[in-house]
């Protein structure tokens, strides 16, 4: 794991919390709803393949959303959400299992356990379909992790940051990539990012590869950059929690107008 004092202070205190959190002594089985699927359903229904966040709060944002993350969740369907992403991490995002739990339950979208998971008990808190594996974090313990979450039946996105992770996160076995433009020092974003990985993906591995944006996608402009440059999907979490969720998801799943949206 990666940590160094170039990770910001925050990004610290987060690893440092997640070290301490424990999981499960029952493992879960997982029957779960196809991420690769929901992205082609609103493709061929128009729509931008967006996974919309339920994310309280976050060191990065100002102030906390109280409503009900159920609300908040079927509002994010109702506005085109192909998928979710429900914070699970309680210090510093205000997320819980609890709250996937009921949200998993109420929609019929596939839902992306958003977490900082460390060692492999921490699979076992909740049953999700997707599960968030961090390659910068883990190290070398990326492939044992993602081996037991597919024992486990989870889909698994990998996240990386530079075109090295994507290697490692390809050596893996990774199928779900996400590409966050969050730079983990500064904590500032860059669309360019994700444009310089997601170019050095190899043509022979694209075709096996579903490639998701995350993070700095404010505006429908963003999100047909980020569609231009390769991503199949994109991971949405400010931009949407920032006031009505409904109207702002409804506007990122609509294509830019004269944009191909697929």
């Amino acid at each position: 794991m990666d940590t160094t004092e170039e990770l910001a202070p925050a990004v610290r205190s987060i690893l440092a919390a997640a070290r301490e959190r424990g999981g499960s002594d029952e493992r879960v089985s997982v029957e779960p709803r196809s991420l690769p699927d929901a992205f082609a359903a609103a493709e061929a229904d128009g729509r931008v393949p967006v996974i919309a966040e339920v994310k309280p709060t976050s060191p990065t944002t100002e102030g906390e959303r109280r409503e009900d993350p159920v609300a908040l969740a079927e509002a994010m369907v109702e506005g085109g959400a192909a998928a979710l992403s429900v914070l699970t991490e309680p210090e510093h995002f205000g997320g819980s299992t609890e709250s996937l739990e009921r949200i998993r339950a109420a929609v019929d979208v596939p839902v992306l356990r958003k977490d900082f998971l460390l060692h492999e008990a921490q699979l076992d808190a909740v049953e999700s379909d997707v599960v968030l594996l961090i390659a910068r974090f883990l190290g070398d313990d990326l492939e044992p992790m993602l081996e037991a979450a597919r024992e486990r039946g989870f889909q698994v996105l990998v996240e990386v940051h530079d075109t090295e992770e994507l290697e490692r996160a390809l050596a893996a076995g990774a199928d779900i990539v996400g590409v966050n433009n969050r730079d983990l020092a500064a904590l500032e974003v860059d669309l360019s990012t994700f444009e310089g990985v997601a170019d050095a993906l190899p043509a022979s591995e694209r075709a096996n590869v579903t490639l998701i944006a995350e993070s700095g996608i404010g505006t429908v402009e963003d999100a047909a950059r980020m569609r231009a440059a390769g991503a199949d999907g994109l991971l949405v979490g400010s931009a949407i929690m920032d006031g009505d969720v409904r109207a702002n998801t409804a506007r990122l799943t609509t294509p830019a107008e004269g944009a191909d949206p697929s």
